[in-house]
């Protein structure tokens, strides 16, 4: 059920959600100048973290990893990334965005038993 349309889908939009909220937390800095900074710095590291780090073989990424890591680690940047992202709305000042997003982010791993078995095997 982890490769169901929906739970990829919904996988795919919590992913650009989350740069998008990495970009508001930025964004609501009180300091003109790091506001700027922070706002395009976080989303395109986060971004560069995400196609960076990877487990090698992994179905759901054509299987090619710039920098291979083990299962785990991977698991934890997915989660610090999504996470992050559902914070930013809610630190930006948009409470039930980040509410919502942790939920569906929560409901999307749980759909995704395999996916989780695969990675912490890795």
């Amino acid at each position: 059920m982890g490769n169901a349309w929906w739970n990829l889908t919904l996988r795919f939009l919590l992913e650009l959600s989350a740069l998008l909220g990495l970009g508001m937390a930025g964004w609501s800095f009180p300091v003109e100048f790091w506001r700027w900074i922070l706002a395009i710095a976080l989303p395109l590291i986060a971004a560069v973290l995400w196609g960076t780090f990877a487990v090698l073989d992994d179905p759901s990424r054509s299987g090619r990893a710039p920098v291979p890591v083990s299962g785990a680690v991977r698991l934890v940047l997915e989660l610090v990334i999504l996470f992050g992202g559902a914070a930013g709305f809610y630190l930006a000042g948009h409470t039930a965005t980040g509410i919502v997003m942790a939920l569906l982010i929560a409901l999307s791993y749980a759909f995704s038993p395999d996916r989780l078995n695969w990675l912490l095997r890795q």
